[in-house]
């Protein structure tokens, strides 16, 4: 009972009341603020080049504020790299003809069903929730050629 009493009167007291009370408001929104944004190719991104790694894209949006379509290296690079580059979930290495050509043999149309669907350990869409089917389809020519 006394520890009880000391939490909620004392130690507890003390502690909700004395460090919360320090906090203005402005104090709280200032740690709530978000520490990141994001940086869109084609945007000035405070001396960041679109295509650097800190700078993500999905989709580009252009200066009338329309999007606009990412070729299939630059989906590659930025969301299709770490998994295709490494072999992560038997994904099929990028430039490994012997890894594509099953793929390859059963075309184009299966290759971007699978991708939009998603298999094993890669998700719907793979990283890219926000490309386009033609984006998709790119991407996809781009592993495809580099594998040939």
């Amino acid at each position: 009972m006394l520890v009880a009493a000391l939490l909620v009167g004392g130690v507890g007291g003390a502690w909700n009341g004395g460090l919360a009370a320090a906090d203005s408001a402005d104090d709280i929104r200032e740690r709530l603020k978000p520490f990141g944004g994001v940086c869109r190719v084609g945007q000035d991104c405070g001396g960041l080049e679109g295509g650097d790694v800190a700078a993500v894209s999905a989709p580009a949006v252009a200066a009338g504020g329309t999007a606009t379509e990412l070729g299939g290296q630059q989906i590659y690079d930025q969301f299709c790299f770490a998994c295709h580059n490494t072999g992560v979930g038997e994904a099929p290495l990028f430039g490994s003809l012997e890894q594509w050509q099953p793929r390859i043999d059963q075309g184009m149309e299966q290759m971007l069903a699978v991708s939009l669907a998603g298999r094993g350990l890669m998700p719907p869409m793979g990283t890219c929730i926000t490309c386009s089917e033609e984006e998709m389809r790119a991407a996809i020519q781009y592993m495809v050629d580099g594998a040939q």
